[in-house]
């Protein structure tokens, strides 16, 4: 099996001119050649505006086919645009992933009076007033739709709490009332509970809702030719009902898969959300994220704990790895950008060990839109250039300390070449590699000067003898 990795294809600032879908197809081919195996794309949906990056979730089953909120198209294009692009990457052999939003539900058609009580922001468990009837945004009847696809009209009783009374016009978390209406129970427990995310959070609890929810994503693989989901906000969202929808799509499609995002920096409420959900997922390694963003900041950082408490180490075949993502980039709401003096060795991290499912970013392939981050180009294409035809079989640390670390990976089979990375962030260093004496002889390109080739002899003793500078790295392999 070839190595091959997901890639997401945009940034939060990604062009609103509605040409992202076609210019995503014209790179099919090449995203193909660099081993690219799945695409993540942004949420299709309709959301408040053609600006919209799709977070604001207002239609799900308008992906650009309606006069709704101002426009036809989405931020990235036409429903047509959507499916030609599906199409063309389907035809270069590349899946594709749409974005679920199923947490919450964004401007809505009109207002509805319902009781409901204020919580505390900072613990949803603590009610801060008294139980009263506040105008909430909760009413969706999707008028430039007219019922195509579904006729469901969501009303207070589909959700849970709201952010705004535009009775008072005041602020808040307001948990609306009903019978055997709370916050969902197996939700993250931060701030006590959080079930409440933005907008008008679904109530997942209500029948209607989730057949609703689950016949949408049976509808996108139906007529869209999805292949799998990577599904927002989870860690707002009753798990539960997470597993129910895994379960009904599967039941029709065994084959989809999933890709959950639960923003929490700690390894174990990923762990035991896996083991709710009966490893049946994927998640993204966020305290990877979180270790790559450390080791950026300190030339001194310890490379012997990068991994621990990741589900790389833990949980590898449930573990998508990756640098950054829209919602970390700069100026967002969880942003945690790895420093940029090291995005090219994050990214070498992730794509040239051993296991996970690797996760590259479109702000590293082609920069952030209105930013002096262009992306690393053509490094970026090196990283995936040397997984694709070397990162195989065992591998080996030779080198885990303070600034400083290095592998061997030894090839298999049927890509029995070896490749060395090694970096040294805080000095020089004298990197003596044992290989053995069947190598004794042999030569070992570095490919990271891509200007001027540069060749290691491995010594009669089977030792490749190299030194390493003050912020150098390597990334060596046999000819």
């Amino acid at each position: 099996m070839e190595n091959t990795v997901i890639f997401q294809t945009f940034e939060w600032n990604s062009p609103s001119d509605g040409t992202f879908y076609d210019n995503l197809a014209a790179k099919a081919q090449e995203l193909k050649e660099l081993a690219v195996a799945a695409v993540w794309l942004p949420p299709a949906m309709k959301g408040v505006s053609p600006f919209d990056v799709g977070y604001t979730a207002y239609d799900i089953w308008d992906l650009g086919e309606f006069e709704q909120h101002g426009e036809r198209r989405t931020k990235y294009g036409t429903v047509w645009q959507l499916r030609a692009c599906i199409e063309a990457l389907h035809e270069a052999g590349i899946q594709v992933f749409a974005d679920l939003v199923y947490n919450h539900k964004g401007g809505a058609d009109y207002t509805e009076r319902c009781e409901a009580v204020p919580v505390n922001p900072d613990n949803r468990l603590e009610e801060v007033g008294k139980p009263r009837e506040i105008e909430a945004w909760t009413g969706f009847n999707f008028p430039g739709r007219q019922g195509q696809y579904s006729d469901f009209v969501w009303n207070f009783n589909h959700f849970t709490g709201v952010d705004f009374d535009q009775l008072t016009g005041e602020s808040g978390i307001f948990r609306i009332l009903g019978e055997n209406k709370t916050w969902a129970p197996d939700t993250d427990k931060e701030h006590g509970n959080f079930d409440y995310l933005m907008n008008a959070d679904i109530n997942h609890s209500h029948p209607e809702v989730r057949e609703e929810l689950i016949r949408n994503a049976l509808w996108l693989i139906e007529e869209f030719g999805y292949d799998g989901f990577r599904l927002d906000a989870i860690k707002h969202i009753s798990a539960e009902f997470i597993k129910e929808l895994q379960a009904r799509v599967r039941e029709r499609y065994p084959e989809t898969q999933f890709i959950g995002e639960y923003w929490q920096g700690s390894e174990a409420p990923l762990s035991a959300y896996l083991k709710f959900t009966d490893y049946n997922l994927r998640l993204f390694d966020v305290p990877l994220h979180f270790n790559l963003q450390a080791a950026a900041s300190d030339p001194d950082y310890d490379y012997a704990k990068l991994f621990a408490g990741t589900l790389l180490q833990d949980s590898p075949l449930n573990s998508i790895t990756f640098v950054d993502n829209h919602d970390s980039q700069p100026g967002q709401s969880l942003e945690s950008w790895v420093a940029e003096e090291f995005r090219e060795l994050a990214n070498a991290l992730i794509l040239l060990k051993r296991d996970a499912y690797p996760c590259i970013f479109a702000g590293d392939f082609y920069g952030l839109e209105g930013s002096e981050y262009g992306g690393l180009g053509e490094r970026l294409r090196l990283l995936l250039e040397l997984r694709r035809d070397y990162a195989y079989g065992e591998e080996e640390v030779f080198l885990a300390e303070a600034g400083a670390y290095g592998i061997i990976r030894h090839g298999d089979e049927e890509h029995p070449g070896k490749l060395i990375f090694a970096f040294s962030r805080n000095g020089e260093r004298e990197l003596e590699v044992m290989l053995g004496e069947e190598y004794a002889g042999r030569t070992f390109l570095d490919r990271s000067n891509q200007e001027a080739e540069v060749e290691y002899r491995v010594d009669d003793d089977g030792v490749l003898r190299c030194q390493l500078e003050a912020d150098q790295t390597v990334y060596l392999v046999t000819v």
